[in-house]
């Protein structure tokens, strides 16, 4: 799956707010994400089967360890303007509260934790400019979830943002397990998410 972008370029004269509009009247094929990556406005085509499926199974799993205040979103905006960004992740762990405002995103510091899945078209969207716009953010954990890691699929998940950087907490292949730390305290065995 490749992603369209569209040229508007924060620097070429467009300020957030202008990437922002943009970005809410582009008009793409219903189940595509539009998304605001280092100020270039991308369309991606809808997540395949494999995709959705361990975004299905990850979702499971959370649930059994959420508190009753925080929810599971697969199509939230999270924004982060300081990088140009508004992202959609495959999964976001939101408290509720954060969700009463109206509109199409969040800042993204108020997401607990943020998953992204990638696909072949634009993983390097989420190795790079994701993984470093959630730091700036300050997301406590972002789960980077990557089938298409060298041939070798990765779970790979990233905390404690400071200034701007994440720490590296683990990295596993697909098969083994990884741990969500508190205030998840969540054992994920990617042994169970399909692969190509």
């Amino acid at each position: 799956m490749s992603a369209l972008t569209v040229d508007h370029q924060s620097g070429n004269g467009y300020e957030w707010d202008d990437l922002v509009r943009f970005w809410k009247e582009t008009d793409a094929p219903e189940g595509c994400r539009v998304e605001i990556i280092e100020g270039i406005i991308t369309v991606s085509p809808p997540p395949g089967n494999l995709h959705n499926t361990t975004a299905a199974k990850l979702q499971r799993m959370l649930y059994q360890v959420l508190p009753e205040n925080w929810e599971i979103f697969q199509t939230q905006g999270l924004s982060v303007p300081e990088r140009s960004g508004l992202y959609i992740p495959d999964l976001a762990v939101i408290p509720l509260e954060s969700m009463k405002r109206p509109g199409h995103a969040v800042p993204a510091d108020e997401a607990e934790l943020v998953v992204e899945i990638t696909s072949s078209g634009n993983a390097n969207h989420d190795r790079v400019s994701k993984v470093h716009g959630y730091a700036r953010a300050g997301v406590p954990l972002y789960l980077l979830l990557d089938p298409w890691h060298s041939g070798e699929p990765t779970a790979t998940l990233y905390g404690r943002p400071e200034s701007g950087t994440y720490r590296l907490l683990a990295t596993v292949v697909y098969g083994e397990e990884i741990e969500l730390p508190e205030p998840f305290g969540l054992t994920i065995d990617t042994g169970v998410f399909p692969v190509d």
